[in-house]
């Protein structure tokens, strides 16, 4: 994910951009840079490495001027270097341009803009966008109609802030699949990817929507679409505060979000639960009379949200007795799913702009089949394109790796089969009231396990020099397994291996031995016994043993010293606590291996290209 921010006003832009720039870091990146117009000149700085360093040389070198734009970028095509890092300017120097997103079909664009004596400075496909805009400019028909030119001859994704040095009192800004949001201040307005680089500043917002093109002064923003036909403005207010985006005591934003998810979950309960035994979402727009139409429900997300759609697999599948199918985005839109009227996709995303998954759903509504989306961005693309929308409540996760969106995904489906079960009285009303005291007891018992910290960081010293982890979990915890696997190879780069228990001997076992480190999740189960019998196979195989197991099962201190023990839990609601030693475990392991947790090397926050 690339991040953007751009700010016209009376204030000197530079500095205003930089700690923008700063926001963004979260989102993953290797060069950042910026431009500002400067007495009908654009000035450029930018450079591959850290904001910070941007920063050092922006103090040698004073760049004055009231509008400007900035960008993060994390490479896809061309390597991170200097050249390649935004903004870039067309061959006179007198237009820049910063992007989000991926053009497809640039190669067929560059190659034609070669013909025509464009020189490139850079390998990427985003140069070939302020090539085509100073192609089509024209100092009678304005920079906004070069842009519109433009962008109707590019294939792909992108959000873009354009400048012009003969129209400096302005920014054009554009979007098509990839976020982009006005900031509205007072004789001063913003163009940014996140709000979380303006929130000092404004919390009125306009969302750009596909196709439309704005015009931004310091006193007016106009919208268009692509044919240039005026769009009304749609204002919506932010409620998120800038102090969500500070670590507080923490020395990581990961470790302050895993401990925030006890204040989370009871967060989350309180407002979908009128009483001890009502659930009511009574702002998703979901109505009794659909939900008791659906047939069949269909599960889409990526990387961490899609473990938490097979957790709900096991959990809907219970609670509803219909099939609930769960699908890769990445997957799901090359493929013709065979869906219908009484068919429920729901779509799962902390960001709301994965690429895979808008795109997945935008398959689904061409078949009239209707969409809910579960997640924490409401005023994202997936919250705007679904029918009916359940807000997880997580507040900002700056940290790349997920962990309290991960546990409010969850919990919020939870809720949301326990209230469907009951609605189709698959769940009787004993059931429910049961159910929902078992979620309230969640949050409590989150927080005995942070009292275990220190143990868990002492397991990670013991075992973070092992070359190769082995991640075992079965039935709902499967998904657990996955999940704790991936926690560890995002932040620690330690090659991790999620399976299903059942499988080890259908392959996985061929990697066991004393070189390796297993963890087994050995949670009170009805298959208790047989994961037991996967923890004798691997120390038969002289691999290092870390169980994470109900508290009560102490006999498995018989098999290794190395068993965190989480307080007893009902099976299907048990990765709401299993999860939580697994995130500490990777944390305290790459903390200590030396590595960025907050911002691992190669990852965005938000994937949205392809």
């Amino acid at each position: 994910m690339f991040g953007i921010i751009g700010y016209i006003g009376n204030k000197n832009s530079a500095p205003v951009i930089i700690e923008g720039l700063k926001k963004l870091e979260y989102r993953g990146y290797d060069s950042a840079g910026f431009a500002v117009i400067n007495q009908s000149k654009i000035a450029i700085l930018k450079y591959k490495g850290k904001i910070s360093e941007l920063n050092e040389r922006l103090e040698k070198k004073t760049l004055l001027g009231s509008v400007g734009i900035g960008h993060t970028r994390w490479a896809t095509h061309g390597k991170p270097s200097q050249a390649n890092a935004h903004p870039h300017a067309n061959c006179s120097g007198k237009i820049v341009v910063v992007h989000n997103g991926i053009i497809e079909n640039f190669i067929e664009l560059k190659r034609d803009l070669l013909k025509r004596g464009c020189k490139f400075k850079s390998e990427t496909d985003t140069e070939v966008i302020v090539h085509l805009i100073g192609k089509y400019y024209s100092k009678k028909s304005g920079i906004v109609a070069a842009v519109r030119k433009a962008i109707k001859k590019i294939k792909g994704s992108y959000a873009l802030g354009v400048l012009c040095t003969y129209e400096p009192e302005k920014i054009v800004a554009v979007r098509q699949d990839s976020p982009l949001i006005i900031g509205l201040g007072k004789k001063e307005n913003f163009i940014v990817s996140d709000v979380s680089g303006i929130l000092e500043y404004t919390k009125r917002v306009i969302y750009l929507e596909d196709g439309q093109i704005a015009v931004v002064t310091k006193d007016d923003v106009e919208l268009s679409d692509i044919s240039g036909n005026k769009v009304l403005k749609k204002i919506d207010k932010i409620t998120q505060k800038a102090e969500h985006v500070t670590k507080g005591k923490f020395p990581h934003f990961m470790l302050k979000e895993i401990y925030e998810q006890p204040q989370i979950l009871s967060k989350i309960i309180s407002v979908y639960t009128k009483s001890k035994s009502t659930i009511f979402f009574t702002d998703s727009r979901l109505s009794k009379e659909f939900l008791l139409k659906v047939q069949s429900v269909i599960i889409v997300a990526c990387g961490t949200s899609y473990h938490v759609a097979m957790v709900a697999k096991y959990a809907l599948e219970s609670f509803l007795r219909i099939p609930v199918l769960v699908d890769l985005g990445s997957e799901f839109r090359y493929r013709d799913p065979v869906i219908n009227e009484n068919t429920l996709v729901i779509a799962i995303s902390q960001s709301g702009e994965t690429a895979d998954t808008l795109a997945a759903i935008r398959e689904v509504k061409k078949k009239s089949v209707k969409i809910l989306s579960i997640c924490n961005v409401l005023g994202s693309s997936l919250v705007r394109e679904s029918d009916y929308v359940i807000p997880i409540l997580a507040g900002p996760e700056i940290s790349v790796a997920s962990t309290k969106a991960f546990t409010a995904q969850m919990i919020v489906l939870y809720l949301l089969g326990i209230y469907w079960g009951g609605l189709k009285r698959v769940l009787s009303k004993n059931y429910v009231k049961k159910a929902i005291e078992k979620l309230r007891e969640l949050p409590e018992k989150q927080k005995k396990i942070f009292n275990m910290d220190k143990n868990i960081k002492a397991i990670a010293k013991r075992h973070l020099h092992f070359g190769a982890f082995l991640y075992l979990g079965r039935h709902v915890n499967y998904p657990i397994a996955l999940e704790g696997a991936l926690k560890l190879k995002e932040i620690s780069y330690i090659p991790t291996e999620g399976y299903a228990s059942g499988e080890m001997k259908h392959g996985p076992i061929a990697l066991i031995d004393e070189y390796r480190a297993v963890v087994c999740i050995a949670n009170d189960s009805f298959i208790f016994d047989k994961m037991i019998s996967n923890v004798q196979e691997i120390l038969a195989r002289k691999a290092k043993l870390i169980i994470i197991a109900t508290k009560g099962r102490e006999q498995l201190n018989d098999y290794t010293k190395e068993v965190i023990f989480i307080p007893e839990v009902d099976e299907l609601f048990s990765p709401m606590l299993t999860v939580i030693p697994l995130q500490l475990l990777a944390y305290h392991i790459a903390v200590l291996k030396g590595y960025d947790v907050d911002k691992p090397r190669n990852l965005a926050k938000s994937v949205t290209v392809e």
